[in-house]
C-alpha cells in the first residue's frame, strides 16, 4: 500500500492524495491549485498517473481546491466513480459548472482585451466539461461503508467546515488511512463540530491554521464595526467570499446585525453570485448538517438582493453610495468580485473586507500585505480603499481545535502526515503534535510517496 502526495503540500490548494493498494488506485480529492503562478501552472501539467488507470475518486468536500480538477480528470479519460456525501454532490452540481463557465468568461475577456500572453487564451476546462463530469458522481450516506475498488472500502463522517464536508477513512485489508479533509470549528455559528475519530493506522490532517489561534472576539461585532465605519464615510464594503460556506455565514450575520439594529436596516446588501443563491437553498435540504432552523435558513436566504445577470453586476459599480457587496471568489483569484475591486479599490472611503484565510500568491494575500496596487485583467488598479480582515470567520479549525480533535484518538496513529498548509503552519502543527502528543509526524513534499506497512 502506497500514499502519493500530488497536492496540498507546501500550500493550502490542489488537494490530491493517491492511494495504491495492490493493482487498485484511488484518488482522495481532486482539487485545483490556486495562488502563486508556479502553483497554478501545475493545473496544466499531466498527473503522474493516467486518469484512465484510476479506479475511483473520493471527495472530502466541494470547494474547488478539493474538487475543481474533476472536469479535467474526466476529460483525460477517467471513467470510474466519484464518491462523496450527498450534500457535496448537490454543491458540486453548482460549483463545477460555474467554475467552467467563469473560466470560459475569463478567457473570452482576455481575448477581447488582448492582455493574455497566450493567443488565444483558453479555459482550463469548459462548463460542458464540468457537466459531463457530474455523470460519474455516486453520492454516499455518512457512516455507511462502501466498496470503492477491489478490497478497498471507504467510510465518510461529517467534518463540519461546509455542508457535506467529510472525514474519509479508507480500509484495505487490515490497514486504515484517514483523511481529515478540512476540519470545521468546534463552536461554529452554523456548522456542526467535526466528528471525533478514535482510531486509524495513518492520518492525513490539514494545517491551514496550524500556527495560530482564532481571535476570540465575536466576528459579528467585528463585521458590524467595519460596516458602520465604512457607511459613515459614505463608502462601499466589498467582501470577496466563497459562494459556498462563507457567503451563507456572512448573510446570516448581516441578518442578525440588521435585526439588532447594529447596522442600518435599509442598508442595501447584494449577493453577486447566482451560484451562492442556489447553495443557500441547499441548506434547507440538509438540515441535519447544520445548526440553523428552517426560519433561520429563510432569514439567511433573504438577507441580500441576489444579482443574477452580468448587466446587474456592472450596474452595481455605478452605485457609489453606502452598500455591501458579497461576491466570489474568496481570495480574489477570479470571478465577478474582480470587477467590483477594479471599481471600488481606488476610493479611500471604501473597504475591501476579507473573511478567512488568504493563500500566498493570491490578490487577497497581496492586499492584506500592503500592496499599493493590484493587477486585474492585465491592468494595475490603485488600492486606496481600506483593507481589513476578519480572520476568525474562517470555517477551518485553528491549531487548538485541531489538537482537541486529535485528542479523541484512543490509539496513536503509526504516522501523521501534515498537509494543506503554508510551510510555517504545517511545520508548527508538526512540532505541536510531536511535543504534546508524542506522535510520529511528517510534512510531505510535492509528489512524495510513502510505503504504508
Amino acid at each position: 500500500m502506497q500514499l502519493h502526495f500530488l497536492g496540498a503540500t507546501g500550500t493550502v490548494t490542489g488537494s490530491k492524495y493517491l492511494v495504491t493498494a495492490g493493482s487498485e488506485k484511488v484518488l482522495i480529492d481532486c482539487g485545483l491549485f490556486q495562488g502563486y503562478k508556479q502553483l497554478r501552472l501545475r493545473n496544466w501539467e499531466p498527473l503522474p498517473v493516467p486518469a484512465a488507470e484510476l479506479d475511483a475518486v473520493v471527495l472530502t468536500h466541494a470547494h474547488l481546491d478539493h474538487s475543481g480538477y474533476l472536469p479535467l480528470l474526466v476529460k483525460q479519460g477517467f471513467r470510474g466513480k466519484i464518491f462523496c456525501s450527498e450534500a457535496t454532490f448537490d454543491l458540486c452540481k453548482i460549483l463545477l459548472p460555474d467554475s467552467g463557465h467563469l473560466q470560459e468568461e475569463d478567457a473570452a475577456f482576455a481575448n477581447r482585451h488582448g492582455y493574455s500572453k497566450h493567443q488565444p487564451a483558453l479555459p482550463l476546462y469548459t462548463e460542458d466539461d464540468a457537466v459531463r463530469a457530474l455523470k460519474f458522481f455516486s453520492p454516499l450516506r455518512f457512516d455507511a461503508p462502501c466498496a470503492l475498488a477491489e478490497g478497498i472500502h471507504a467510510t465518510l463522517v461529517p467534518a463540519g467546515h461546509i455542508l457535506g464536508a467529510a472525514i474519509v477513512s479508507l480500509k484495505y485489508q487490515e490497514t486504515t488511512v484517514t483523511f481529515s479533509g478540512d476540519l470545521g470549528r468546534l463552536n461554529d455559528l452554523i456548522m456542526v463540530a467535526p466528528t471525533p475519530v478514535e482510531k486509524t493506522d495513518y492520518l492525513v490532517v490539514e494545517s491551514t491554521y496550524g500556527n495560530r489561534r482564532h481571535d476570540p472576539t465575536d466576528p459579528m461585532i467585528m463585521l458590524g464595526n467595519t460596516i458602520r465605519e465604512t457607511v459613515s464615510r459614505g463608502g462601499v464594503v466589498v467582501i470577496p467570499a466563497f459562494a459556498v460556506g462563507r457567503a451563507q455565514e456572512l448573510l446570516y450575520y448581516i441578518h442578525l446585525l440588521k435585526e439588532s439594529g447594529a447596522i442600518p436596516r435599509l442598508l442595501p446588501v447584494y449577493l453577486n453570485s447566482p451560484m451562492a443563491k442556489d447553495a443557500t437553498a441547499i441548506y434547507h435540504r440538509h438540515r441535519k448538517l447544520h445548526r440553523l432552523t428552517d426560519a433561520q435558513c429563510d432569514a439567511m436566504c433573504h438577507a441580500a438582493k441576489i444579482i443574477n445577470s452580468v448587466e446587474e453586476s456592472k450596474a452595481l459599480n455605478q452605485q457609489h453610495m453606502p452598500m455591501v457587496i458579497i461576491a466570489a471568489s474568496g481570495m480574489a483569484t477570479g470571478g465577478r468580485v474582480l470587477h467590483h475591486l477594479a471599481a471600488f479599490a481606488p476610493d479611500p472611503r471604501n473597504t475591501i473586507l476579507f473573511a478567512g484565510f488568504q493563500a500566498g500568491g493570491t490578490r487577497g494575500a497581496a492586499m492584506l500585505g500592503g500592496a499599493e496596487s493590484i493587477k486585474i485583467h492585465g491592468k494595475y488598479v490603485p488600492l486606496r480603499a481600506q483593507v481589513a480582515q476578519i480572520d476568525n470567520l474562517s470555517a477551518h479549525a485553528d491549531a487548538d481545535e485541531i489538537l482537541t480533535w486529535l485528542g479523541h484518538f484512543s490509539v496513536p496513529p503509526k504516522k501523521v502526515f501534515i498537509t494543506h498548509g503554508e510551510p510555517d503552519a504545517a511545520d508548527a502543527l508538526r512540532k505541536r503534535i510531536e511535543s504534546e502528543r508524542g506522535w510520529h509526524c511528517t510534512v510531505p513534499e510535492y509528489r512524495e510517496t510513502f510505503e504504508l506497512e
